[in-house]
């Protein structure tokens, strides 16, 4: 993502809609047609206002514990007709929490906790993370 690592920050992604416009220009160069997209942690400041701005682009969400929850309303999220699956480790008990007591609201989702595992749980867990992703990927139309 732009800013982090080792990619310059830009000032096209200094706002909500300078990030949704830089994640359509990357489904649009990579021909991707009602993808799945995947937001651990920070690239939340990325996919929730894609998300809310054009999730009927989105086959599904799948939120790992994102940052920016706080900056949208249950009323925002409501609106979100895009099937999630909001996914934390148990030992993530700040912002896995924090995520979903916001994330909840939206009305197509499902929650699953992965046991033993942190903020990062992709890593803590990654063969129960890959089951539980492909089965939610599997129900998707």
């Amino acid at each position: 993502l732009p800013g982090y690592g080792d990619s310059p920050l830009t000032e096209t992604v200094a706002t909500q809609q300078g990030r949704v416009a830089f994640l359509e220009h990357i489904l649009e160069e990579l021909g991707m047609h009602r993808p799945v997209l995947v937001s651990p942690s920070m690239s939340g400041l990325f996919a929730l206002p894609f998300l809310l701005a054009q999730g009927d682009q989105l086959a599904g969400f799948v939120p790992i514990a994102p940052v920016g929850t706080r900056d949208y309303t249950a009323g925002q999220y409501r609106q979100v007709q895009t099937p999630t699956l909001i996914l934390y480790g148990d030992r993530d008990t700040g912002l896995g929490r924090q995520a979903l007591q916001n994330l909840r609201h939206l009305p197509r989702h499902s929650v699953v906790v992965l046991p033993d595992a942190g903020h990062a749980c992709y890593l803590d867990k990654p063969g129960e993370f890959h089951q539980v992703l492909l089965g939610f990927l599997g129900q998707l139309q």
